[in-house]
């Protein structure tokens, strides 16, 4: 349950029969309900308020302009990659790859939010370069809500990655490991499937590259591919710095586009606070978005209050450490991985979750916004503790008041 006053209400549904569930939800393409003998998707819907929810997608929208702008306030300043923490194998593609059009520097990105229970929306990061959870927000939260009779606005997903890859057209699309990682082979599979465009699907561990041309395991030429592919490992992988070559030299164009790796780095959260702070840069109306919705992020612990700490390119909660008032370690991350080790670290003021009571105990409710082909179009919840990692369950987020709208 969540309290009454809570922007949020929680709908459990583990008394239904959980295996045709799963089964149906595995027909539709969302194979991992179930992880070996866990239970990753949490049979239940939190359904939000429909004016919190229309907050959050004016939210959305207007941090999208924000980081956007400041991309374009960092590209080509060699310094400010640096304080990013980009890799220096990285700079030259940046600098000679052209800048997208406003709002489309990354077309498929998803933004993860705080949403306290008394309705407050605070930013904690955005994934513009490689998210997942396209199949649980695209494919089973929809199909999860109707079931219910609860409204989703989920459905536009479809139409805007189509919309957004009939512009990019990739002839391909890879993940580390395709056919046998669960979750990001049905991620690109979606994908896909969705963009109504003829992709193969390859493994990245099969590619190679002759001289900047960029071949699959078949010796097949790839010029445009999408691919669940950190543009951050690109330092440290055998053959990272031949993969940039082949984007610098216009031989592959790579979705999302070069760009999206500055939109990733949690230090342009730091960025943009510190030129509101300093009355840079940003409009009247810029200014109001960033107090509102961004969290006070800075290149050091310079915090009196709860803060938390996490790598500029921390992904599934990994490198997250979480302080109290005095400055003291409460809470850290020990399941993803720590790349901490690899890049700078931010210090961000800590925000309140919601919270629901499930079978599970209490857990932390954490609100995705996916962004695709620069609209704000699609919710994703995921449950766990304070730190959302990869030991979080999913879990369908609804809006009240949509029950009756179609998309």
């Amino acid at each position: 349950m969540i309290p009454a006053e809570s922007v949020f209400e929680f709908l459990d549904q583990s008394a239904l029969e959980r295996a045709p569930r799963v089964q149906q939800l595995h027909k539709l393409g969302f194979t991992w309900a179930d992880l070996e003998e866990e239970e990753y998707w949490l049979d239940a819907i939190a359904v939000m308020r429909g004016e919190t929810y229309q907050e959050l997608k004016k939210a959305s929208s207007g941090l999208w302009m924000v980081l956007d702008k400041a991309v374009r306030y960092v590209h080509l300043k060699h310094d400010l990659y640096d304080l990013l923490g980009i890799p220096p194998v990285l700079w030259q593609m940046l600098d000679d790859c052209p800048m997208p059009e406003p709002g489309l520097i990354s077309r498929y990105a998803r933004f993860d939010f705080a949403v306290a229970g008394d309705g407050t929306i605070k930013l904690l990061e955005l994934n513009a370069d490689t998210p997942t959870g396209y199949v649980e927000a695209s494919i089973a939260t929809p199909w999860i809500c109707a079931e219910a009779g609860i409204g989703s606005p989920n459905a536009a997903m479809k139409q805007q990655l189509a919309a957004a890859w009939g512009v990019e057209r990739p002839d391909t699309a890879a993940c580390v490991a395709y056919g046998s990682h669960q979750e990001d082979t049905g991620t690109i599979d979606a994908l896909a499937a969705h963009s109504g465009l003829d992709i193969r699907c390859v493994d990245c561990l099969d590619l190679w590259i002759d001289e900047g041309t960029v071949k699959d395991g078949e010796d097949r030429i790839i010029e445009r591919m999408f691919a669940l592919y950190p543009k951050e490992w690109m330092a440290v992988d055998e053959g990272g710095d031949a993969l940039a070559y082949a984007i610098e030299t216009g031989k592959l164009q790579l979705f999302n586009g070069p760009h999206s790796i500055i939109l990733q780095s949690k230090g342009l959260i730091a960025a943009v606070w510190g030129m509101y702070e300093l009355g840079l840069l940003f409009s009247e109306e810029e200014r109001q978005v960033i107090s509102r919705y961004i969290l006070p992020t800075y290149n050091k612990a310079v915090f009196s209050e709860s803060f938390v700490s996490k790598s500029v390119f921390g992904r599934e909660g990994g490198s997250v450490r979480i302080f109290d008032d005095s400055g003291t370690l409460e809470i850290e991350d020990e399941e993803g991985y720590d790349s901490s080790q690899l890049f700078p670290v931010v210090y961000q003021k800590r925000a309140e979750m919601a919270r629901i009571m499930t079978a599970e105990g209490e857990l932390h409710l954490l609100t995705g916004m996916f962004v695709i082909n620069g609209t704000p179009c699609g919710l994703l919840g995921r449950a766990g503790g304070p730190i959302t990692g990869n030991a979080s369950h999913f879990i369908a987020l609804g809006v009240r008041g949509l029950e009756d709208e179609q998309g």
